[in-house]
């Protein structure tokens, strides 16, 4: 297919599956690039990452207490306490670590390194405070430097080898796997990734997505409606819809009908874009601006079609390459629930393929519906919005089927999903469903 056969083949009707695997079998990732930690977020990893050093990388305390000698304290009660000299202080961060030897303890703070010759930690709530001090006179300050021997501390409560320390490589050793490829790199991830001592790392970026609308009859919210105008909703809905399903996104808004401007606010987003989102303007056969506008574009440099698909709502698609870099372009319908399906059932699949999400299509469930369907065309795949019951396994009708309906739209939050050989859904019939979720 090449600029001057958009047309290729007017009569065909495309089946929805075929017009996404020709979608995405032209979509080419791009290659993937080092980001800093916070601006890899919500990027995909491009490489298994394995961990460079143990964490925790050293012994440490899990607790403000004393460093001990198990076997010193493993007599100690509350009727017959352990005297144990005390050493010193043992902060977080601290380099010089005094030696604990038979009868001795240190002071050690939660997350300090136990220092040589201690085995377990008791907690401060387990002596007396050292020399009959309460509890809270005994911590320094973390950034304390180790004190020279600091009187003696009574234990009332053994401890056993190992208590209350973290050992080395118990989060994870050096060598294993910290995160594969695929992975979504969320606030968690990014933490380990951090605690590893990694400050970038190698992703697939998120793509740019450009939505705009198009027509004369659409007016920005919050300005006044004239005779005939309606509210722009599309490049709204859109672009929250690319956004959460990962891209980063630019909403242009509405263009009126006029071929030139169009022509000029697409050309001024070559720049910034790898996806180009249209909606309004694709109803096969009959004149449209956009339609015109793509048509010339792709004369030029490029590749579109504009397609019938054998499903309801969102039967007029529009899909091409244009620009000197081949932009994929996808023109929606204008109606916003043809839009919205349309998005979720081939925008979407594109800006996960284009971030190398290892979950590019939305799972199907199958679910019991609660209310009877009524008729669907032959041979369309119909998709009804729905409210979608994960733990009874049902799923509701929402709305009818009218593709302007967007009250009923924003009210569901699964597609009911009606083959194309199905003409009427019963009460407790089992359906595909299509959960719509933020991920």
């Amino acid at each position: 297919m090449n600029g001057t056969d958009q047309t290729h083949h007017p009569d065909r009707v495309w089946s929805v599956a075929a017009h996404l695997d020709d979608i995405l079998a032209r979509i080419h990732p791009p290659a993937p690039v080092k980001r800093q930690l916070l601006d890899a977020q919500g990027c995909v990893l491009a490489e298994d990452l394995t961990v460079p050093l143990s964490l925790p990388p050293f012994d440490n305390s899990s607790m403000d207490g004393y460093a001990v000698r198990a076997a010193d304290v493993a007599a100690a009660t509350e009727a017959a306490p352990t005297a144990l000299t005390v050493l010193g202080d043992v902060a977080a961060g601290s380099g010089a670590l005094p030696t604990v030897g038979p009868g001795q303890a240190a002071r050690i703070m939660t997350g300090a390194p136990v220092p040589p010759g201690a085995d377990a930690v008791v907690p401060v709530e387990w002596t007396d405070g050292g020399s009959g001090r309460g509890p809270a006179a005994t911590m320094r300050a973390h950034s304390a430097a180790p004190q020279d021997a600091a009187g003696e501390v009574r234990v009332h409560h053994p401890a056993t080898a190992g208590a209350h320390i973290r050992r080395a490589g118990s989060d994870a050793r050096a060598g294993e796997g910290a995160l594969p490829a695929g992975t979504v790199l969320g606030p968690t991830q990014l933490g380990l990734l951090a605690a590893l001592g990694l400050d970038a790392v190698t992703v697939h970026r998120r793509p740019r997505v450009v939505v705009l609308s198009t027509g004369s009859e659409l007016v920005p919210p919050g300005e006044p409606l004239g005779p005939g105008q309606i509210h722009d909703s599309n490049s709204f809905q859109l672009t929250a819809a690319a956004r959460a399903a990962g891209a980063l996104t630019y909403r242009v808004g509405a263009v009126a009908d006029d071929a030139e401007a169009l022509r000029a606010t697409l050309e001024d987003q070559y720049a910034r874009a790898d996806v180009l989102v249209t909606s309004g303007g694709v109803s096969v056969g009959a004149y449209d601006v956009v339609k015109e506008t793509l048509t010339d574009l792709a004369a030029e440099h490029g590749q579109v079609e504009f397609r019938k698909l054998a499903m309801q709502p969102g039967k007029p698609q529009g899909f091409g390459l244009i620009g000197p870099d081949r932009i994929p372009l996808l023109a929606l319908p204008g109606n916003p629930v043809s839009s919205y399906v349309s998005f979720e059932l081939f925008v979407r699949p594109v800006i996960r393929t284009l971030m190398g999400h290892p979950e590019v299509h939305r799972r199907t469930v199958r679910a019991r519906v609660t209310a009877p369907l009524g008729s669907s065309p032959a041979g369309k795949r119909q998709f009804l919005r729905g409210s979608y019951d994960p733990v009874a396994g049902t799923v509701a009708p929402v709305g009818g089927s009218g593709s302007h309906l967007i009250r009923a739209m924003a009210r569901a939050d699964a597609l009911i999903v009606v083959p194309e050989d199905v003409t009427e859904v019963p009460a407790d019939a089992t359906v595909d469903v299509i959960p719509l979720g933020p991920c």
